[in-house]
């Protein structure tokens, strides 16, 4: 039996090239390629003009911030406190309870007021002892003494014999004796008594409470139970700025030399001041010498442990600059001149924009700013030549 096998039909795998190259389909394709091209070129472009394919450059920064006119003199800058330099914790030479206070945080009191006092009965009953005894002392002087000029008068008329003058004279002699030690008892008890008064050591200004009434008042706080300050008070005319300044800077200060002090609760205030004093020696933890400004104005917001700042000046300024207010500076690195006018570069998130400005004069390192900027803007310092609006930068 013969199986006959079927030939595969070879015309039938032929590509039908007529209907591929159709103008139509060919119109169609080039259509979608164009588009897509274009998608791609608008990409392109767009990261480019943002600076996406580009390396971001490194640049250093400074902010736009407001600055006093008398800055322009300023040498060198350092930080401190406010510190009072006469300050007393006012305690009691007695012992005993606390039964009275008479004075508040923020009182004013004068020197030898008496701001406290303790429980007095025992000395007050000691000090009255001690006075009837002189009494007593004073009345036996009276009898001795007519006594002795009794025996005087007998012995020089030869009515006695020397033995009792010399006897009366004694007796004299030991009442006399006997009124001093008197009189050094009820001086004894008067300070006895003047310790239980607590009395202000000098004009000034109560801080802190540390006591009150019914606790017991101990010299050094010998007890656990007992207090030993009863207030601490400070002269306020004695404030002072106690500033750290770095011993590589020290060479800058000098004693008498001019200063501005500004409080950190009350920057938009300045206070005028002088270097009254640098300590001579240094800290050689902090590589420090202390310095004391002394203020020429104050008012009654500066108070003690308050932090400040203190601008060394190079020399004296007139009122008319020390009195008036800040002005928006920035560093005068930060300026540049492009196309023909002034410039900085203002930083914005990742990138930089070019920002016209108008400007004044120079004040220390940093220039006046009159229009463009406003603070707290940050701008670049020294810029590269080759920084354009909208450059990717990277701050260092």
């Amino acid at each position: 039996m013969t199986i006959g096998i079927q030939k595969p039909d070879l015309a039938s795998l032929r590509i039908d090239r007529g209907q591929s190259d159709s103008p139509e389909r060919l119109k169609t394709k080039w259509k979608v390629i164009a588009a897509a091209a274009a998608i791609i070129v608008a990409i392109l472009s767009y990261f480019f003009l943002q600076g996406g394919f580009s390396s971001p450059l490194e640049v250093e920064t400074g902010t736009a911030s407001l600055t006093f006119p008398s800055q322009a003199n300023a040498v060198l800058t350092a930080s401190g406190y406010v510190v009072a330099q006469q300050k007393a914790s006012v305690a009691s030479k007695g012992t005993g309870r606390l039964v009275y206070l008479g004075v508040e945080e923020g009182d004013k009191v004068r020197r030898g007021q008496i701001i406290a006092r303790l429980e007095d009965q025992d000395v007050m009953a000691a000090f009255a002892r001690a006075r009837a005894d002189l009494e007593l002392s004073m009345a036996d002087s009276i009898d001795a003494g007519q006594s002795y000029r009794r025996q005087k008068a007998l012995y020089e008329a030869g009515l006695t014999s020397k033995a009792e003058l010399e006897a009366a004279e004694a007796r004299l002699w030991r009442v006399e004796a006997g009124i001093k030690s008197a009189k050094a008892s009820v001086a004894e008890a008067e300070v006895a008594l003047e310790n239980t008064r607590i009395r202000a050591p000098f004009d000034g200004t109560v801080l802190t409470k540390d006591a009150d009434v019914g606790e017991v008042v101990a010299p050094f706080a010998s007890s656990a139970n007992s207090r030993g300050t009863v207030v601490t008070m400070a002269d306020m005319s004695s404030l002072e700025v106690e500033a750290d300044v770095s011993e590589s800077n020290i060479t800058k200060v000098t004693a008498g030399q001019p200063c501005e002090i500004v409080l950190d609760a009350a920057p938009e205030s300045r206070y005028p001041g002088y270097v009254h004093k640098v300590v001579p020696t240094a800290d050689r933890a902090k590589a420090t010498v202390l310095t004391k400004v002394r203020f020429k104005e104050r008012d009654d917001r500066v108070l003690p442990e308050m932090s400040a700042k203190v601008t060394f000046l190079s020399g004296e300024i007139p009122d008319a600059v020390s009195r008036s207010g800040p002005v928006l500076t920035v560093p005068s690195s930060s300026v540049v001149m492009r196309d023909g006018r002034e410039v900085v570069f203002l930083i914005t998130g990742d990138i930089v924009e070019e920002v016209p400005i108008k400007s004044g004069e120079q004040l220390g390192d940093r220039r006046k700013i009159l229009e463009g900027l406003a603070s707290g803007d940050q701008v670049v310092l020294r810029p590269n030549p080759s920084l354009e609006h909208h450059s990717k930068v990277k701050i260092k």
